[in-house]
C-alpha cells in the first residue's frame, strides 16, 4: 500500500525550496514558484519547506501529471475565505509531512453549513505522514480524487461542514479508496466522519469521530411500544420447538427495518462515522463514534480483526450490504437503532456488548434506509442485495451480550451457534422475540442464555446440545436463574438485568431429551430438554 517513498518524510532544510508567508505576503526562495499576490501555485517536482501565516489566500499545485512532490508544512497557518486553503490541482503524488513539534491549520471561511471551500483538494494521490494539523472548513476537510494514504505519527483534527474526509472517485473503481496505518484523527463533521467510494482499510490508530451532531440526531423508530402483549402464567409451561404455530409472521405483525421513518442519505446528507463504498477493513486500533447515520457501514462487506470500539449511532452500530465477519476486537454499543446487519453476519471471536431499540444481530443486508447510494464491486466484490429470507447469522465463538428492544437475534433466514457465549437481554413486553428467523436455528456448541417477552416465541429448531425453552410468567429484573442436573450440580446460573417472561438455555452440560431442574427465583420445576 505505501512505497518506500510514501514511508519516507525525512528532508533536507538546505535543499529545499522555501516558502514563507507573513499575513498577506508570500516569498520563495525559487523562481519556479509562482506567486500573484496571495495566491501560491508550485509547479515543479521537488521538496518544499513552508512556514508563516497567510491571511487570506490559498497555495495550488499545479505540476506535471508525473511529478511527485512533498509539502514540509512547517508550524504554517493558511486561511481562505472563499476556497480550498491547499488545492492540488495536478500531480502524480503529493506527499504532506508535518515537521516534529509544529501545528500545521488548514481553515476555510463561511458558516459551517456553507459549501463555500474544502481544506484540503487534491485530484490524484494524497499522502500524510507525520505531525499535526488541524483543518476548519466549511465543506469537506479533505477532498481526494484517487486515495488518501496516512502513516507515521499524524495528528489530524478536522471540524467539516460536509465530509470529515471525502475520497471519491466517479470514474475508475479501483480508486477513490483511503489506507491508514497509524496516526490520530479526531474528526467533527457535519456530514460523514470519513468516506470513501472505494474500500476503507485501516491498520491502527485512535480515532474520535463526532458525525452529523451524534446519535441523539438519528431519526431511526423505536421498537419498545410496539404491542403489549403476553401475561403472567399460572406455572411454567416448556415450549415445544417444533410447534411453530404461535409464531408470528413478521410482515403481519409489526413492522420491519425497511419500513424506518426517515432516511438522512435520501434528503441528500449522510452522516456516518466511517463509510466505504466498497470494502471495509479494520485490523486494529482505537474508535469512538458517536454518528446520527450509522457508526461503520459498507455497501459490500465488513471485516473486523481487531481493535477497541465505543460507538454510539442513531441507526446502526456496524452495517454491510453484503458480508459481515468479526474475528475479534472490543465492540462496545452504548445505543443504536440495530446493532449488527449484514446479509451475511459472521461471528468467530472477541468480544461484543451492545444496546438497540431494534434488533441486536439482524441478517438482513441490502441497502438499508439509510444507507449510501450505489456500490461497485471492490474489497470483497459482489453488488448490494437484500434478504429476501436469505440472510444468515454463524457464532462460533466470542463472547456477546445483546440488549434489545426489538428481536435480540433477527436472521431473516439461518442462525447457526457453534460455539462462544452468547447471552440476549430481550424486550420486556410484545410481539419480539429472543430468536426470529425464516428458515431454522441451530445450536450445536456454545452457551446461550436469553431472556425476554412471550408474546411471540421462536426457539432453537435444531440441535445436537440440549435445549430448555420455557415460559416462566412475569418475572422481574434481578430474579436469579439457576439450571441443575439430577446430582444437584449446577449447570449454569444467571440473573437478568431487565424483566422477564421467556427463558432459552443451551449449554454443552446439557443432553437431549433429559430431566434438568430450574429455578427462578424461590420457584422449582423440573424441564425437559429438547
Amino acid at each position: 500500500m505505501f512505497t518506500n517513498r510514501d514511508l519516507d518524510a525525512s528532508y533536507d532544510p538546505i535543499t529545499c525550496i522555501q516558502v514563507a508567508f507573513n499575513g498577506d505576503q508570500i516569498t520563495a526562495t525559487s523562481d519556479s514558484v509562482q506567486i500573484s499576490g496571495t495566491t501560491i501555485t508550485l509547479t515543479e517536482e521537488a521538496t518544499y519547506l513552508i512556514s508563516g501565516t497567510l491571511d487570506d489566500g490559498m497555495l495550488i499545485i499545479d505540476a506535471d501529471e508525473n511529478a511527485k512532490l512533498q509539502l514540509v508544512l512547517n508550524g504554517v497557518d493558511i486561511h481562505s475565505q472563499t476556497m480550498a486553503p491547499l488545492y492540488i490541482r495536478t500531480a502524480d503524488k503529493v506527499f504532506i509531512t508535518l515537521a516534529d513539534g509544529t501545528t500545521n491549520t488548514l481553515s476555510n471561511g463561511g458558516t459551517i453549513t456553507s459549501p463555500s471551500g474544502h481544506g484540503i483538494v487534491c485530484k490524484d494521490d494524497l499522502v500524510i505522514t507525520g505531525g499535526v494539523v488541524s483543518i476548519k472548513s466549511a465543506a469537506h476537510g479533505i477532498d481526494a480524487n484517487d486515495s488518501v494514504r496516512m502513516t507515521g505519527n499524524v495528528q489530524l483534527a478536522i471540524q467539516a461542514g460536509k465530509d470529515g474526509i471525502h475520497v471519491d472517485n466517479s470514474e475508475d473503481a479501483s480508486l477513490g479508496f483511503l489506507y491508514i496505518s497509524q496516526g490520530q484523527l479526531n474528526i467533527e463533521a457535519e456530514g460523514d466522519g470519513v468516506s470513501a467510494s472505494a474500500s476503507i482499510q485501516i491498520e491502527d490508530g485512535d480515532f474520535e469521530i463526532l458525525a452529523g451532531g451524534g446519535n441523539t440526531n438519528g431519526e431511526q423508530e423505536n421498537s419498545e411500544n410496539w404491542g403489549n402483549f403476553g401475561g403472567r402464567g399460572e406455572e411454567l409451561n416448556p415450549i415445544d420447538p417444533h410447534d411453530h404455530s404461535s409464531n408470528r409472521d413478521d410482515a403481519m405483525v409489526r413492522p420491519t427495518a425497511n419500513i424506518l421513518m426517515t432516511t438522512t442519505e435520501e434528503n441528500g446528507s449522510s452522516m456516518k462515522g466511517f463509510k466505504a463504498g466498497s470494502g471495509l477493513l479494520i485490523n486494529g486500533g482505537t474508535f469512538n463514534i458517536d454518528s446520527a447515520d450509522d457508526a461503520l457501514h459498507t455497501n459490500t462487506s465488513m471485516y473486523i480483526s481487531a481493535g477497541i470500539f465505543e460507538l454510539a449511532s442513531g441507526d446502526d452500530a456496524l452495517h454491510a450490504d453484503e458480508s459481515l465477519l468479526i474475528l475479534d476486537g472490543s465492540i462496545h454499543v452504548s445505543t443504536c437503532y440495530e446493532g449488527i446487519e449484514g446479509l451475511t453476519v459472521v461471528i468467530e471471536g472477541g468480544s461484543i456488548d451492545l444496546v438497540a431499540t431494534d434488533d441486536g444481530i439482524n441478517a438482513a443486508g441490502g441497502v438499508d434506509t439509510s444507507g449510501s447510494a450505489g456500490g461497485r464491486d471492490g474489497m470483497f466484490g459482489g453488488n448490494p442485495t437484500s434478504s429476501n429470507g436469505n440472510g444468515s447469522i454463524q457464532i462460533s465463538g466470542g463472547t456477546i451480550q445483546i440488549q434489545a428492544s426489538g428481536d435480540g437475534i433477527d436472521a431473516n433466514g439461518t442462525l447457526v451457534i457453534s460455539g462462544g457465549s452468547t447471552t440476549i437481554i430481550g424486550a420486556t413486553q410484545g410481539d419480539t422475540s429472543i430468536l426470529d428467523y425464516d428458515t431454522s436455528a441451530t445450536i450445536t456448541g456454545g452457551t446461550f442464555i436469553g431472556t425476554g417477552a412471550s408474546g411471540m416465541t421462536q426457539t432453537f429448531s435444531n440441535s445436537t446440545c440440549g435445549v430448555v425453552t420455557v415460559d416462566v410468567g412475569n418475572q422481574s429484573a434481578g430474579t436469579e436463574i439457576g439450571l441443575y442436573d439430577a446430582d444437584g450440580n449446577t449447570i449454569l446460573t444467571y440473573t437478568p438485568e431487565e424483566d422477564f417472561q421467556m427463558l432459552i438455555l443451551s449449554s454443552p452440560q446439557l443432553a437431549l431429551q433429559e430431566s434438568y431442574t430450574l429455578m427462578v427465583g424461590t420457584t422449582r420445576q423440573t424441564v425437559r430438554t429438547s
